[in-house]
């Protein structure tokens, strides 16, 4: 059996989405396996004052050996999971560095800006996946809300997005580990939840 540890010590996660995607339970799951193993987890949040449409923002950091401020340096994310193109992009130009990697979903979903009128339109998805790619070490693009719906249901892709990022590799985390979290959060829907978590790690191998 292969002992899964940190890619790096202290590991600096960045979870980014508009509010109502659900980067929240992602994070939720993600600590509290950790914390399960053993490991310091500091959880740190931004969220806009509107309850959805705009930048919800969770900053993880993971160690062995001690606790961590949750307030995170600009350039040093290690990992940044992006629910929305956009939001990715702007994390990577203020927390990114040549080592980061990223896991982004590709749906559009225009934030509050947007709508508001701060921004003239939605940019170009293609340009923006490149840009992405440009300023990390390593990009997966997760078409997760595409691939919750064939599994039945839209909602899933929270879930399944937390599967992409433990079959990445970067944290210390399998299938059976998120069990518990799973069943707490999701008694009814377990299940349904599990299929979802294998699928998003299927989706980032080789």
């Amino acid at each position: 059996m292969t002992v899964k540890t940190l890619i790096k010590d202290p590991l600096n996660l960045i979870i980014v989405g508009v509010a109502g995607q659900g980067n929240v339970v992602i994070s939720l799951l993600i600590c509290n396996t950790l914390v399960e193993k053993g490991y310091l987890v500091t959880f740190g949040q931004t969220y806009p004052s509107q309850q959805r449409g705009g930048t919800v923002i969770n900053y993880i950091r993971i160690s062995r050996e001690m606790e961590y401020s949750p307030i995170l340096p600009y350039g040093y994310a290690d990992v940044i999971l992006g629910m929305e193109p956009v939001e990715t992009l702007r994390m990577l130009r203020q927390y990114g560095n040549p080592g980061t990697i990223t896991i982004v979903n590709p749906r559009p979903l225009y934030s509050i800006d947007i709508w508001g009128g701060a921004a003239a339109e939605y940019p170009d998805l293609d340009e923006l996946l490149t840009a992405i790619r440009s300023l990390s070490a390593r990009t997966w693009v997760v078409k997760a809300t595409e691939e919750a719906q064939q599994l039945g249901s839209p909602i899933l892709a929270n879930v399944l997005l937390t599967g992409a990022l433990i079959g990445t590799g970067a944290l210390p985390l399998d299938a059976e580990s998120l069990e518990p979290a799973l069943l707490e959060r999701f008694p009814d829907q377990f299940d349904a939840n599990m299929v979802a978590l294998k699928r998003g790690m299927e989706l980032v191998k080789p």
